[in-house]
């Protein structure tokens, strides 16, 4: 065991204890990946990180992401946590204003330039739900069939079955604690605020899969549902997601639009710091 230095950090809120948690060791050299596993279920929260050197030589370091129970090929909130998290511990980016993240989808580039640091969202491969698949969710979360605008299975590295429903109050009226199908992906929910409220969009992610009822912010679930509503014309320009609402956290995604490029932005605040000898 060696002592390593560690961050804990907020992710994806304004308001510091409001957004995701993420745990972040920041010397991961040596770790094995069951060493990582057991610190990640230790943790307790949705993500653990670990940062390594990178081994593509554009990158500015590499990314293992954990869940309590499994590691993923991307994910947004430990994306921006482990770049903030990386920053603060004296990482300095080979191209100014630009962190380029190795991880499991291959490099994802990280807009540092402002105070609300981005994420290119990766490719999103987007298929037609199918039917029996469709009708088992509205069923299990008794949905009725007028409320849902669109569906999808949406694939950004994590695999996601999305619907659209109307508005923002029947995606909060969904009761998460129905969700115990463990032969289900995750189930992404969108629905749209009024256009006097704060926020564009209230999104909810309820994961079977991963021992939790509700997500609190997901940043790739929102990364996908961009790419989706922008494949179908359904958004053009700039707005601003609502998540853990129902949960009690105030979440706020940003979708920012760069050319070709989908950007996915949030604050986060660094709560933790010091060592874990690991």
């Amino acid at each position: 065991m060696e002592n390593r230095r560690f961050i804990q950090c907020d992710v994806f809120s304004p308001l510091p204890t409001q957004g995701n948690g993420l745990a972040v060791v920041v010397d991961g050299e040596g770790l094995s990946d069951q060493q990582m596993q057991t610190f990640a279920a230790w943790t307790n929260l949705a993500e653990t990180t670990f940062v390594f050197p990178p081994e593509d030589e554009s990158a500015d370091y590499r990314l293992r992401i954990f869940t309590t129970t499994r590691e993923m090929l991307f994910a947004g909130h430990p994306t921006l946590g482990s770049c903030a998290a990386w920053l603060h511990a004296g990482g300095k980016p080979k191209q100014k204003n630009l962190v380029r993240q190795e991880c499991g989808v291959g490099i994802v580039d990280i807009d540092v330039s402002g105070s609300q640091y981005a994420f290119v969202a990766p490719p999103t491969k987007i298929e037609v739900m199918s039917e029996p698949k469709y009708q088992d969710i509205i069923d299990a979360l008794n949905i009725p069939v007028k409320q849902v605008l669109h569906s999808a299975t949406l694939d950004n590295g994590p695999v996601w079955q999305v619907l659209q429903l109307e508005t923002a109050e029947q995606v909060l009226a969904v009761d998460s604690s129905l969700v115990k199908w463990p032969e289900n992906k995750p189930v992404g929910l969108i629905g749209a605020h009024d256009s006097n409220h704060e926020c564009d969009y209230e999104v909810r992610m309820l994961a079977p899969s991963s021992g939790m009822s509700e997500d609190p912010i997901t940043g790739s679930l929102n990364a996908a549902l961009a790419h989706w509503l922008i494949s179908d014309g359904r958004i053009n320009a700039p707005v601003t997601i609502a998540q853990g609402t129902k949960i009690n956290r105030h979440g706020r995604v940003s979708v920012q639009l760069r050319g070709e490029d989908v950007l996915i932005g949030g604050d986060t605040h660094v709560l933790i710091e010091g060592q874990v000898n690991l």
